[in-house]
């Protein structure tokens, strides 16, 4: 039995003696991995096998961090968005109301820079409705005798001659246009010379050039400006252009029409001109009397020669 018996109590190194094996033993291993980097080969050994235990340690926090980072990327954009939506359409707005603007003031510059030649005098008025009957062609603006407007004056917009003042109130007034029905302008020819009478036809952009005989040099595409001689439109201003000219030698005059240049229905101002200083003077009114005693004469001379006519037949 004493053969086989094994010692109870195992006797070896005390442990500071191990500890301090030990402890000499790493002080040595880092004395030669830092003097000759003879762990190089281990290390990477090592970091090759840890790496992906690593990775897979810190995949759960790196996944958090990811929709914590999702979710606030996306609360930043929808805030941001939602700030950049409002200044859009504040921007929008602005742009509108700009857009608006300059659209107001286009003709209104326009009509400030129009009949210099004539008189820097005028009142911009807004048309506000157009006649109450249907068929007349005729508008309202929103001036009248507070702002010195009276009968007869000229009405322009930034192309042309819109027609002319033929009745006033205190706050409004009504501008009959130059398609009226009846509504005569003297224009002249800027390329020919040649005057002649524009006269509206109750049509909306159209005008008759009657009593003009066939050999008239009047041409298609003729611009007519005023020619003023009848007081009323200053000469210069622009009326319409030349778009039918029908010569046929079995009349007497030739069918011309035109095209008016102002265009009242596009445009919201209009500038009434007012008459220069000393201009009605400059315009002498015909003699009543004489001119009466002139209708006399001629209402006699036509009912004798209609009785002549009567006694022949």
């Amino acid at each position: 039995m004493s053969g086989y018996q094994e010692n109870f109590f195992m006797r070896g190194p005390s442990p500071l003696a191990r500890v301090t094996f030990f402890a000499l033993l790493a002080v040595a291993i880092m004395i030669a991995d830092h003097r000759y980097a003879a762990l190089d080969l281990v290390r990477t050994a090592v970091s090759t096998v840890l790496s992906p235990i690593e990775a897979a340690l810190q995949w759960p926090g790196s996944a958090a961090r990811s929709v914590g980072g999702y979710f606030r990327d996306q609360r930043e954009l929808l805030a941001e968005n939602k700030t950049l939506s409002e200044q859009l359409l504040n921007l929008t707005a602005e742009h509108q109301r700009a857009r608006l603007a300059a659209a107001e003031r286009a003709p209104m510059d326009v009509l400030t820079r129009a009949d210099e030649r004539v008189s820097n005098e005028g009142v911009i008025a807004e048309i506000i409705r157009d006649a109450r009957n249907p068929f007349a062609r005729k508008v309202i603006v929103n001036r009248g005798t507070r702002e010195g407007l009276r009968l007869g004056l000229a009405v322009i917009d930034g192309e042309g001659v819109v027609g002319q003042v033929t009745a006033v109130g205190l706050n409004t007034s009504e501008v009959t246009l130059i398609t009226e029905k009846n509504q005569s302008v003297p224009v002249v020819s800027l390329r020919s010379g040649l005057r002649a009478i524009a006269v509206g036809t109750g049509q909306a952009g159209t005008l008759d050039l009657p009593f003009n005989p066939v050999a008239a040099d009047i041409a298609v595409q003729d611009e007519l400006v005023t020619s003023g001689i009848d007081g009323t439109y200053p000469a210069g201003l622009r009326v319409g252009v030349v778009t039918v000219v029908d010569k046929n030698p079995a009349f007497s005059f030739a069918r011309i029409q035109a095209v008016p240049s102002a265009a009242p229905n596009h445009h919201r101002f209009v500038r009434v001109l007012l008459p220069l200083p000393g201009a009605e003077k400059a315009y002498p009114q015909p003699d009543v009397s004489h001119s009466d005693h002139a209708a006399e004469k001629t209402s006699k001379r036509d009912i004798k020669r209609g009785q002549r006519l009567s006694k022949d037949r």
